[in-house]
């Protein structure tokens, strides 16, 4: 199943429980502009390249909207649509004051040179300045961008509207970005993995944990949930998996994944088949990589009794309904991974008061919103009688709805 028809049907569904009326749950789908634009670049060898950028821009009833930028060669618009809504009800979830967006170029950065990287970001920068910015939209890193990229952002949009570090987030530090920005999903899948134990007389420490894709998420996530006393027994990235039952030493697993560009070869655990990973035996699953990895076909092989959604939908709505009949409790993603919209509100705050925080501060401010957060999450399940996912979404939509009717822009 889709994205799309995933994200629609968590959405109707929420909206039924609130009782919305249908020209509002109508005008809250449809996107609030759609842009596309062409980017010519001169290639390294002085043929022209051209590329088709564009963004999704979602809802601004709460705030600016925000969301990353993607360059891979397959950006489907349905999927970028998704995830544009996605950010809507995350950052509404999170209680934080923006919209969602999501955008992109339709290119494979593996097959670029950095300079031809850098004039496709500019000239892209270029095309869409008058319709970002600091109060409008907001934009971030996503696949196959990084700090870098948004160095490149800033720059040539301060070309246009005098220096403005805030009109990007996920900056380098020495251009405004934020400390503790580059943990911090992962930091918040220990914390919402804090709260949702806690709920139910746990902790981290002695808990075994089985974590899906090692990349910034899943390794941030391993490292924290080790240092708490968590035993990871079972760990994948696209290179292979390995699975230890006493325990997989995380900071010797960092150093062999930091030498070795992947987990493969580590002598620290058993080889094992990446795609029985999710299904061995644990406490807590953590998916940190692709979406659609839960279905139908492996869900009832699933052991864990709690499933917390580090990536984007990586549980389809039939392997839900059967792990729901199994009693697993799963987190879900518009919740489990919000650290990192969060910490890029931080930064955001940050740029615009022109005073930086220390590591600490940002640490401790995350830890307030997500445990909050959890709290709103849950008594949304007690009114509406509903799971966790279906708590999340009623509280996300209803916010935005209320922010829509409040503005007086219901249909």
């Amino acid at each position: 199943m889709n994205a799309l028809v995933a994200t629609n049907r968590n959405f109707k569904l929420a909206a039924r429980l609130l009782g919305l009326d249908s020209k509002l749950e109508k005008s809250l789908l449809i996107p609030f502009r759609e842009i596309k634009v062409e980017c010519t670049i001169p290639k390294d060898d002085g043929t022209l390249a051209t590329f088709v950028g564009f963004r999704i821009q979602h809802d601004n009833a709460r705030g600016p909207m925000k969301g990353g930028i993607r360059y891979h060669p397959e950006v489907d618009p349905d999927e970028v649509n998704a995830l544009a809504q996605l950010m809507t009800w995350k950052t509404a979830v999170a209680n934080i004051p923006y919209g969602g967006a999501k955008g992109g170029i339709g290119c494979n950065p593996g097959e670029l040179s950095k300079s031809e990287l850098e004039r496709l970001t500019r000239v892209f920068t270029q095309k869409i300045h008058d319709l970002i910015g600091i109060h409008t939209d907001v934009p971030a890193p996503d696949m196959g961008t990084g700090p870098q990229t948004m160095a490149w952002i800033l720059d040539e949009y301060s070309k246009f509207h005098g220096h403005s570090p805030a009109v990007v987030t996920g900056k380098p530090i020495d251009l405004g970005g934020s400390l503790g920005r580059d943990a911090a999903t992962g930091r918040g899948v220990l914390f919402a993995t804090e709260a949702l134990l806690n709920e139910h007389g746990k902790s981290i420490s002695g808990q075994k944990f089985v974590i899906q894709g090692f990349g910034n998420v899943g390794s941030w996530a391993a490292q924290l949930i080790h240092e708490k006393g968590g035993k990871v027994v079972a760990l994948s990235d696209i290179t292979g998996a390995i699975k230890n039952s006493n325990g997989i030493d995380i900071p010797s697993l960092l150093k062999h994944v930091k030498e070795n560009k992947g987990i493969r070869g580590f002598h620290g655990g058993d080889s094992i088949d990446p795609k029985s990973v999710l299904v061995e035996d644990c406490d807590i699953l953590i998916p940190a990589a692709l979406g659609g990895v839960i279905n139908r076909e492996n869900a009832n092989e699933i052991k864990a009794k709690f499933i917390i959604e580090a990536a984007n939908h990586p549980t389809d709505p039939e392997a839900d309904e059967i792990l729901s009949k199994k009693g697993v409790i799963i987190l879900p993603d518009i919740y489990a991974n919000s650290g990192g919209v969060t910490v890029s509100y931080f930064e955001w705050v940050q740029n615009i008061q022109g005073f930086m925080w220390d590591e600490e501060k940002v640490n401790s401010e995350l830890k307030t919103y997500m445990t909050k957060g959890f709290k709103d999450v849950k008594e949304m399940c007690q009114t509406h009688n509903c799971d966790l996912r279906m708590g999340a979404f009623t509280l996300g939509v209803n916010r935005v709805a209320r922010a829509t009717v409040l503005r007086g822009w219901e249909a």
